[in-house]
C-alpha cells in the first residue's frame, strides 16, 4: 500500500513496518502490537498484541501484510521498537519510517551500550561489535554531515561514565572535524577520525574505580595513576590493529596543552588532531559532574576554553563557542 494513501492523521501515530525490522524480531512472539489499515473504514484495527504468541498460519499472514504495505505499528511503541533495534543498529540505515531524531537517539543508546562492554573488557570481540555499529553511524553521518547537529543537541550531561564522556568527545570532535575539512574530507579519514575520538580515553578503563569515584582530593599516589592512562589506551588499541595516525595522536596528545603543561609528553606543539581532540575531551568533561566539579552548560564551557588560549588551540574551541552563541545546534540551556 503506498503511504500516500494512508490519511495523514494515522500516519503521524504508525508507521509500516519493513521487511527487514520485521525479519529481526522473534518469529513467533513479536516485541510490538501489529495493526492492518482496513480501506472500507480508514482505521487500523488490530491484527495482535506484543508478546502475544502467533500461530504459523498468523506468521505467514504478518509477512504477507508487511510485503503488501499493509502492516504498521504504532509510534507509541517506539521505545520497544528501538530497545530492539540498538542490538541490530544497521536496521536504522534501511527503515524509512524512522525519524533523523529517532535515529540519533538509537545510535546514542547503541553507543553507550557497546562502548560500556568494550571498556568493561577491551578485547578484540567486544571491539569488533562497536566497530560495526561505529561504522553504521559514520555511514549515517557521512551521507549527511549536517545530521551531526541532531547528535550534538543530545551531548549526555548528567552524571560522568567513561563511556558517555567518550560518546560526547566523539560527536564534539567530528563535528569540529567536519567543519574544518572543507572539500578535502576522505570517507576513509572521517572513519577513522570517529574511531579515534571515540576511543581517545580508553585507557582511563584500566584506572582503578575508586580513584574514578573518589569525592575528595586525590592522594599524590593516587594522581600518579592518571596521566599513564593514555599510554595505556595506545596500547591497547595498537593490540587491536588500530594504530593509525589520527587514533595515535588522539590518545597520546588529547592531554598535551600548549604551553606545555600537559602530559604525557608536555609537548608545547602536538598535532592539529590532537589539538582538536584536546577541545573536544576537556569541552565534553565540563559538561557532566564530576566528583571534583558540577557539570557546566555547554554555552559556559565553551567560553571557558575559547578563554584559555595559551592552553587550547583557539581555532578550535573559537569555533564551538561561535556554535553555541549563535544557536547553532538549537537553543540548549
Amino acid at each position: 500500500m503506498a503511504a500516500s494513501s494512508i490519511p495523514d492523521s494515522i500516519s503521524e501515530e504508525y508507521y509500516q513496518i519493513s521487511q527487514s525490522i520485521l525479519d529481526s524480531f522473534p518469529k513467533y512472539r513479536p516485541p510490538v502490537d501489529f495493526f492492518v489499515f482496513k480501506e472500507d473504514i480508514a482505521q487500523l484495527v488490530t491484527f495482535s498484541k506484543k508478546g502475544q504468541r502467533l500461530t504459523n498460519e498468523q506468521v505467514e499472514r504478518v509477512h504477507e501484510l508487511c510485503e503488501a504495505g499493509d502492516l504498521f505499528v504504532s509510534r507509541a511503541d517506539h521505545p520497544v521498537y528501538s530497545e530492539h533495534i540498538i542490538k541490530q543498529l544497521d536496521l536504522v540505515l534501511v527503515d524509512q519510517n524512522l525519524k533523523d531524531p529517532e535515529i540519533a537517539d538509537i545510535c546514542m543508546r547503541a553507543l553507550d551500550w557497546r562502548l560500556g562492554d568494550f571498556f568493561d573488557q577491551p578485547v578484540r570481540p567486544a571491539f569488533e561489535l562497536l566497530y560495526a555499529d561505529l561504522m553504521v553511524v559514520t555511514e549515517y553521518l557521512w551521507t549527511d554531515p549536517h545530521r551531526l547537529k541532531l547528535f550534538m543537541r543530545r551531548l549526555y550531561r548528567a552524571e560522568y561514565t567513561l563511556a558517555r564522556h567518550s560518546i560526547n568527545t566523539l560527536f564534539v570532535g567530528m563535528w569540529l572535524y567536519t567543519e574544518n575539512a572543507g572539500q578535502e574530507m576522505r570517507r576513509k579519514d572521517f572513519d577513522q577520525a570517529a574511531l579515534a575520538l571515540l576511543t581517545h580515553d580508553v585507557g582511563m578503563a584500566k584506572i582503578p574505580s575508586f580513584i574514578l569515584g573518589k569525592n575528595t582530593p586525590l592522594k599524590p599516589d593516587e594522581k600518579e595513576k592518571i596521566p599513564p592512562h593514555t599510554l595505556l589506551g595506545y596500547k591497547i588499541m595498537h593490540k587491536l590493529d588500530q594504530s593509525f595516525d589520527s587514533m595515535r595522536q588522539a590518545i597520546l596528545e588529547h592531554h598535551e596543552r600548549l604551553d606545555g603543561s600537559g602530559y604525557p609528553q608536555k609537548n608545547s606543539n602536538p598535532s592539529s588532531f590532537g589539538r582538536l581532540t584536546a577541545v573536544a575531551d576537556a569541552f565534553s568533561a565540563m559538561l557532566q559532574k564530576r566528583p571534583y566539579a558540577e557539570a557546566k552548560d555547554p554555552l559556559s564551557a565553551a567560553r571557558e576554553l575559547a578563554g584559555a588560549k595559551e592552553r587550547f588551540d583557539f581555532t578550535y574551541s573559537s569555533k564551538l563557542l561561535g556554535a553555541y552563541i549563535s544557536e547553532t545546534f538549537g537553543k540548549i540551556k
